[in-house]
């Protein structure tokens, strides 16, 4: 196995990447590294319309530290990168409306790791991967296109699951003062 100065930069590039997408999903999955579990995770998902929020918080901590962890190894690349890329997708519609630039909660973060992830899935994992160890088995051109294929309509789903739970919550109306009041428990009774 010949190595060069490209196969020591993508490995580089997979082992960064790799461990910041591994320590995110490590959040989620297990509240480490200041992250809130699966529990924790959940409730916000479903706050946000991601129904049910756990099972959305196990699906996006899986594409996070599975595909970080994948791609570190530089094994199953395409879809190592795909499930990241997917993952990226949907964290960085969240933060869309925030703009681009991530000190204002923008969307560049997810974006960049997404589009790497992809990229690694697109133009493999380089000789020093797994992958190479295993004649690249798992790294055929045609997993490639069916892993990056399956991106738009995977986001498109969840983005459509998301939609119909927001549509089906009731819009809380704001209270009346006296019902503010009744809430607080500082009503005064009928007749006082």
């Amino acid at each position: 196995m010949a190595t060069d100065a490209r196969d020591t930069g993508l490995l580089a590039l997979r082992l960064g990447v790799g461990a910041a997408l591994t320590a995110h999903g490590a959040q989620k999955l297990f509240g480490l590294f200041g992250g809130h579990g699966l529990d924790g995770t959940g409730k916000f998902f479903d706050s946000i319309g991601f129904r049910p929020g756990k099972l959305n918080a196990l699906a996006a901590g899986l594409g996070e530290a599975g595909g970080g962890l994948l791609l570190a190894a530089g094994l199953a690349t395409p879809a190592a990168g795909a499930a990241a890329a997917g993952t990226m997708v949907v964290a960085s519609s969240m933060h869309r409306d925030k703009g681009f630039f991530a000190q204002n909660g923008g969307y560049e973060y997810p974006a960049v790791l997404g589009l790497v992830a992809a990229s690694l899935a697109l133009g493999g994992p380089g000789e020093l991967s797994l992958d190479a160890v295993l004649g690249h088995r798992a790294n055929q051109p045609w997993m490639r296109l069916l892993a990056l294929g399956s991106i738009a309509p995977a986001a498109a789903l969840v983005f459509q699951r998301r939609k119909a739970a927001l549509a089906a919550t009731p819009v809380a109306e704001p209270n009346s003062p006296s019902e503010d009041a009744e809430v607080a428990g500082t009503a005064e009774s009928p007749g006082a």
